[in-house]
């Protein structure tokens, strides 16, 4: 009984999060108890645990990690000032006409939002109040309409930015870098956030042109189920959904171009996205349409300008154009400054910042206790000797290399349907992906395999968390039965996309070849 010390405890932390205590609390207890088991049974060197501080240290100095309360602030900044409720209505309006109409219209708006914001729960709970009961009005059948909604939401995992890539970045590193030096290698390589949002652009696109195909062809073959909108739907025109889609898009291009295009770490890419969302809440609520424009066109000059004729001022062999380069840039400085000001103004007046604060505030802390929490316990199961277990069971798998990560891929899927994408993430991850990148597995590709593979967790029954999301947002008529059943093809159609990353891996690699 005692050799399997390390089994137990994993079943032990199952078993606790089950039964309803919060996860963080449960992953440390659990450590806590299972450390003194395994010293008083001799089963554990105590003196292990002197590595936790240093852990703790390096997950709150994280230069990685540091990005996810930016990137968080930035989507409670545009769901709080309601520009997804705006989308849906123009989007919808436009694709309403035609057979599955709506569920085009809320799988492109969730695209866009995920790109823009990457918070599901968010998403989900906007398009479930706002999306939904016009479906349920229109004559869609309710497990179809769920279904799409809580797909549509779950993108915000896989098209980036979002906290799933950023997290799964600094996990594939670090397990990128113990592989290399269990090869022998001591001048390593390290991968970065960049590389990964590079790397899930495609897939992520590829999962979205599967959802729509799915709704085109269901709506063909079965146009009971998502009839068209009434014909006496008002189509926006052009400039109601231009106005509607460009402030998403550009903050999506200011954000992502910034990274891929190595202009800016992830970190500074997610400061330019939270000042981006909070001049778009300060221009919906009254800041000054001048001044907020004005400000944003200063700052996106001042971007350019200092990268492309950097000044450094404090040299003292400074020219005339230079010294002019230098009051022009100081003045831009101060005119986007002013502009961050109003829209600070403006979103404290209607309360938008304050919500959007203790919404960040709330999330971050969430992720950050549990991802300390569970470097507490991948310390005491590596002390009860649990990662060489794994290792020997991934190297002994049938099939080799390709067994192991098969054997892999569905413990994660099985997780998936009990654990949220953090504990798998920063529990699971770091004991198998090692292995699986000694056996010859590409690091980036086999990250992309597993981020589809963890989005499809907020989908599955019974613990999937859009399923709760949308649970608490959708109309009484709405069971929860019909919301199981509707994400049950759309749990089919990741794993196609799983399927087609996996035998056609430049999907996942050609585009981070090409930009770093």
């Amino acid at each position: 009984m005692l050799e399997y010390l390390d089994l137990i405890m994993f079943v032990a932390l199952m078993c606790a999060i089950l039964l309803g205590f919060p996860v963080a609390f449960s992953i440390a207890g659990v450590a806590v108890i299972f450390a003194y088991l395994g010293w008083s049974l001799g089963k554990m060197d105590i003196t292990l645990l002197g590595a936790l501080g240093q852990r703790v240290f390096g997950v709150l100095t994280n230069q990685v990690l540091i990005a996810i309360p930016l990137f968080v602030l930035m989507g409670a900044l545009l769901e709080k000032s309601r520009i997804a409720e705006e989308l849906l209505d123009k989007m919808g309006r436009l694709f309403g006409q035609l057979r599955g109409g709506l569920g085009i219209a809320v799988v492109l708006v969730g695209t866009l939002l995920a790109a823009s914001t990457g918070i599901v729960g968010a998403t989900v709970v906007a398009m479930g109040m706002i999306a939904l009961p016009t479906m349920l009005r229109v004559g869609y059948d309710a497990r179809v309409a769920s279904g799409i909604v809580c797909t549509a939401g779950t993108l915000g995992q896989i098209i980036p930015p979002s906290t799933l890539l950023i997290i799964l970045a600094d996990v594939m590193s670090n397990a990128f870098q113990q592989a290399q030096y269990e090869q022998g290698k001591f001048s390593v390589q390290a991968l970065s956030v960049g590389q990964f949002f590079a790397a899930a652009m495609i897939p992520g696109l590829v999962l979205v042109c599967l959802y729509l195909l799915y709704i085109l062809v269901r709506g063909w073959l079965r146009p009971q189920d998502m009839p068209p909108a009434p014909p006496d739907l008002v189509k926006p025109d052009w400039r109601e959904v231009v106005g509607a889609v460009m402030p998403p898009v550009l903050l999506i291009f200011a954000v992502l171009g910034a990274i891929l295009g190595g202009v800016a770490t992830p970190t500074e890419a997610a400061s330019v996205g939270a000042v981006g969302a909070l001049l778009m809440t300060g221009y919906r609520y009254g800041a000054g349409p001048r001044i907020i424009l004005s400000g944003a066109m200063a700052l996106i000059a001042l971007a350019i300008l200092a990268g492309v004729i950097p000044v450094r001022l404090q040299r003292n062999d400074l020219t005339s154009t230079e010294i002019g380069l230098g009051v022009l840039y100081t003045g831009l400085a101060i005119l986007g400054g002013l502009a961050v000001l109003a829209a600070l103004r403006a979103s404290f007046r209607a309360k938008i910042a304050h919500q959007a604060i203790e919404s960040t505030m709330t999330m971050t802390a969430m992720i950050f206790a549990t991802i300390i929490a569970a470097g507490f316990f991948s310390l005491v199961f590596i002390g009860l000797g649990g990662e060489e277990r794994v290792a020997g069971i991934l190297s002994e798998m049938p099939g080799g290399a390709t067994g192991a990560l098969v054997f892999s891929m569905v413990v994660i899927f099985v997780l998936g349907f009990f654990l949220d994408f953090v504990e798998i993430s920063v529990i699971v991850l770091p004991l198998v992906t090692p292995s699986l990148i000694l056996l010859g597995h590409d690091p980036i590709w086999l990250g992309i395999l597993i981020a589809i593979n963890l989005q499809t967790s907020f989908l599955t029954p019974p613990f999937g968390f859009s399923l709760f999301y949308l649970r608490g947002a959708a109309p009484k008529e709405v069971s929860t039965g019909q919301i199981y059943a509707g994400v049950i093809p759309f749990i089919g159609l990741q794993i196609v996309g799983v399927c087609l990353i996996w035998f056609v891996p430049s999907l996942a690699t050609w585009l981070p070849s090409v930009l770093f």
